[in-house]
């Protein structure tokens, strides 16, 4: 069975995504970025952004029933990898014992400026 998570956002009709989707025990998560859907939070700030990230994907595992120790992996795309050790070290308070599989690339660009990180994720529940 397949459970979509939206968050209503209008880029999710026009762009044919959601936040997340559920099928069985796993949980996939759309590329993430700091924003409350109606601005940039922590501009200017690789840590803030990824701290923000990683909460607001926290709150979808939530919804679908899961926590962060069932994260299996998380992809990090930044705009600049000088900064690595600023999202590493917001990524590691989240994860220091969990331990995921990551990847942290850098990329050319966001979907805008503001945005200086975006994180994806796959959680499995075994229990």
């Amino acid at each position: 069975m397949r459970i979509n998570y939206s968050t209503g956002a209008k880029w999710e009709d026009i762009v044919g995504y959601c936040r997340a989707v559920q099928i069985g025990n796993t949980v996939e998560i759309s590329g993430t970025v700091a924003s409350d859907g109606s601005q940039v939070i922590a501009k200017g700030d690789f840590y803030g952004q990824t701290k923000y990230i990683i909460e607001k994907i926290e709150g979808v595992l939530k919804q679908a029933g899961f926590d962060l120790k069932d994260v299996v992996r998380t992809r990090i795309f930044v705009t600049d990898i000088t900064n690595w050790e600023a999202v590493g070290k917001a990524h590691g308070e989240f994860f220091k014992d969990i331990k995921p599989v990551t990847s942290m690339v850098e990329v050319s660009a966001l979907i805008a400026p503001e945005y200086l990180v975006e994180i994806e994720a796959t959680a499995i529940k075994i229990s």
